[in-house]
């Protein structure tokens, strides 16, 4: 057992996230939902054993399944660049629980669609939350000002309530009942493209570390940050359709039936509940879209960031890597 034990390399992944079946094994572990009600100390606890664990201070008496569920704590309660305890609100893991995260929200705005003043409530509070998660899965390395982060949410907010006032007021004269139900995916995507891009936009002015194979910082490229956004705007995409495109089929259905009309209290429940299922589903799903450590070629870098590609060709003396690499966010 000591053997073994003292065999963890606890910065080594416990799943191929080469591959999207290992990313997804590895998402869906590392957002459980049950860690979400973990105390700040238990969490601490968590992260302690890891810094010694990499020390190579490995106690014989702990059991390599306990140090494996350490690992799942620290990954899904502290960031991977800082290494600071994340606000729980901004966790991915909070985003797949049945808890008030992605799914009372997402719940809301597909049950209370039909006037604008609901429309306006909850795109505001759909904006706010994805303003804190946006914040906290950040690219670290790259400070974000109060003020960068204020005209952030305002742009976000308002080009979500754009998009969704005026598809309301548009769809509501030339489309179908069943379409009006996709007001507020519509929103939810626009705000996307606007709130990431927003909230991170110190990465794409001032560009983040790339690094070679050894881990070695190598330069800063707005290039790679603008690919590794424009993931994570592909991913929240993702995350949020299934629910959001297919709920409306279901509901569109369900409210014709007699017997769902004489409940219709159960409305909202039922699918703030079915929303939940979804996203238990769809965050691990979106996060492995795409590895969160991304990389970029540096032939690509050489043609759009000539400047960049010369600082590397000094730094490693000529023996420019064929790839850099650097952490895209979630």
């Amino acid at each position: 057992m000591s053997q073994v034990s003292t065999l963890i390399d606890v910065d080594k992944p416990l799943f191929d996230l080469s591959t999207f079946a290992g990313r997804f094994q590895y998402f869906a572990w590392m957002t459980d939902p049950r860690t979400v009600i973990l105390s700040s100390d238990r969490l601490l606890e968590a992260k302690t054993m890891i810094e010694k664990y990499r020390k190579g201070d490995q106690s014989p008496q702990v059991k390599p399944e306990e140090v494996h569920y350490n690992m799942k704590l620290y990954s899904s309660a502290f960031h991977p660049d800082s290494g600071e305890l994340q606000n729980f609100c901004g966790r991915m893991s909070f985003q797949a629980s049945l808890v008030p995260g992605g799914m009372l929200i997402t719940g809301g705005m597909l049950a209370f669609y039909r006037t604008v003043p609901a429309v306006v409530l909850w795109q505001f509070i759909n904006q706010s939350f994805n303003a804190v998660v946006n914040y906290t899965n950040r690219n670290a390395n790259s400070p974000t000002s109060v003020t960068q982060l204020g005209v952030a949410y305002v742009s976000a907010t308002t080009s979500a309530l754009i998009a969704a006032i005026g598809c309301k007021n548009y769809w509501s004269k030339k489309a179908s009942p069943l379409f009006q139900r996709f007001v507020p995916f519509t929103a939810v995507a626009a705000a996307n493209f606007v709130n990431i891009p927003f909230m991170r936009q110190n990465e794409i002015l001032n560009g983040i570390e790339v690094k070679n194979e050894d881990g070695e910082i190598v330069g800063q490229s707005r290039l790679a940050a603008i690919k590794g956004i424009g993931e994570v705007v592909i991913s929240r995409i993702a995350m949020a359709a299934p629910g959001m495109l297919v709920l409306p089929l279901i509901m569109e259905r369900l409210e014709k039936l007699p017997a769902y009309r004489r409940i219709k209290w159960i409305n909202a429940p039922f699918q703030t509940l079915m929303v939940g299922c979804f996203l238990c589903f769809m965050v691990p799903t979106a996060c492995a879209l795409f590895p969160q450590q991304c990389s970029l070629d540096t032939s690509t870098m050489r043609t759009f960031e000539p400047e960049l590609y010369q600082e590397i060709e000094k730094k490693t003396r000529g023996n420019v890597p064929k790839r850099v690499y650097f952490n895209k966010g979630l």
